[in-house]
């Protein structure tokens, strides 16, 4: 039994946390540009970045097939780079779990951000702070609750992550296969027992890396 939830779980982990870093550092940059450039273009923008949240999972991961495949010349170059197509490995989850995750992340950020009051953002520009200097010292701590409850939300997204990860990493077993891909394929091979343990599992370590976030959360 270890060594079917082993390896699952320690990819979803591992794809999970990547996919929160890279989905953190994407979301935090554009809630702030949303909040310091509001226009229609930075709506559109906001109205893509959010399709993940309403669109099928499978539609998602039918954009990234398509996006990441060599037929494309985002995926032509990427290939001429690296040397290798990036579909089908562990990398093409964690883009998966990335692009689900960010739309969590962003929401509660830009709404952080939003909160704080423009005199605050504009007494400090008029004592002469930059960008930079009032994103750093005024917004990040104000808004910190809010930054921390995407971070949660994200990690949850990528952890349970399915639809578009089969799409663009598939079913390999030892390489791609997540623990959400593993309990799918033990339900499609009627292999009930294996999967009740691994949903337990899934279920258990997705709660407790909730329940250790929200006690630092509350410790801060």
């Amino acid at each position: 039994m270890l060594e079917l939830i082993g390896f699952p779980l320690y990819l979803s982990l591992k794809v999970s946390v990547i996919a929160t870093a890279a989905a953190f550092v994407i979301g935090i940059l554009f809630a702030w540009l949303v909040t310091v450039h509001k226009n229609r273009w930075t709506e559109l923008l906001s109205l893509i970045l959010m399709l993940p949240l309403v669109l099928p999972p499978t539609v998602v991961g039918y954009y990234l097939l398509v996006t990441l495949g060599t037929n494309s010349w985002f995926g032509a170059a990427l290939e001429r780079i690296t040397g290798s197509s990036i579909l089908f490995t562990w990398q093409a989850a964690v883009i998966a779990a990335s692009i689900a995750a960010l739309p969590l992340i962003i929401r509660p950020m830009q709404a952080a951000f939003d909160s704080i009051h423009p005199g605050t953002l504009e007494a400090a520009q008029l004592d002469g702070a930059n960008q930079w200097q009032i994103f750093r010292r005024i917004m990040l701590p104000l808004s910190y609750r809010g930054i921390m409850a995407g971070i949660v939300l994200g990690f949850a997204r990528a952890m349970g992550e399915f639809g578009a990860t089969i799409m663009v990493a598939g079913n390999i077993p030892g390489q791609t296969q997540t623990l959400s891909i593993a309990i799918y394929d033990a339900v499609q091979a009627n292999r009930m027992a294996d999967a009740n343990i691994m949903v337990l599992v899934l279920s258990v370590t997705t709660i407790a890396i909730l329940l250790l976030a929200t006690t630092v959360f509350k410790a801060k």
